[in-house]
């Protein structure tokens, strides 16, 4: 029986504007152990190494379907479960590569910082490990039906009156860039709205540009 040794915090309240994949943003979280993990010794050396991986578990409803729709081919065309990182599968295990900060002591015991997570808030995390680059790097490998990162990015407008701390603005920029809606949604007027750090955001998109509608403190 497997149980969480951590938990992430993240700035996604929903899964709306979550990464498509890990390490597409700068966006910094924090991973913090549950009280039995919170052990110095534990995290002893995990210093030494730039990247980690971290294996948790997907927020599903346990349902799964051989077949699956990936949004990297628009969601029309149908791919086996087993070739895709779908998080409807048998099992609900994610797997993401994350850059490591830096490794605090604070009073809530070991907390790692790292980067580039595509976890939701409050995400169960089964499993820490190092990213070893001889074992873990194969730059020559086929790719499938995703053999390079996607090009697309939107032009982000926010309007200057927008009281945004510079650590938030950066990171929403980064995240809406990467253009957060489905693929198969391209409705000039229609206005989403994204849970950000603690903001609500509303913007419309037309062409290659997202303009930011409101922003609300929740």
């Amino acid at each position: 029986m497997m149980s969480p040794v951590a938990y992430i915090e993240s700035p996604f309240a929903d899964k709306f504007g979550i990464p498509r994949q890990s390490g597409m943003t700068t966006v910094e979280s924090r991973v913090v152990f549950h009280e039995q993990y919170r052990s110095a010794e534990a995290v002893r050396g995990l210093e030494e190494f730039d990247f980690i991986w971290l294996l948790w578990r997907f927020d599903t409803d346990g349902v799964w379907h051989p077949t699956v729709r990936p949004p990297r081919l628009g969601g029309n065309a149908r791919m086996g479960v087993f070739a895709t990182r779908s998080p409807f599968r048998p099992n609900p295990i994610g797997l993401s590569s994350v850059r490591l900060r830096r490794v605090a002591f604070e009073e809530c015991g070991p907390v790692l910082y790292v980067e580039g997570a595509d976890l939701r808030d409050r995400t169960e995390i089964y499993d820490i490990k190092p990213y070893i680059p001889y074992a873990d790097s194969h730059p020559e490998a086929k790719s499938g039906f995703a053999p390079q990162p996607e090009d697309r990015q939107l032009q982000v407008d926010i309007p200057e009156d927008c009281d945004l701390p510079e650590e938030v603005r950066r990171g929403l920029v980064e995240i809406l860039k990467l253009d957060p809606r489905p693929r198969y949604q391209d409705d000039p007027d229609r206005l989403y709205a994204l849970s950000y750090a603690g903001y609500e955001v509303k913007f419309v998109v037309s062409g290659p540009i997202l303009t930011v509608q409101s922003v609300e403190l929740v």
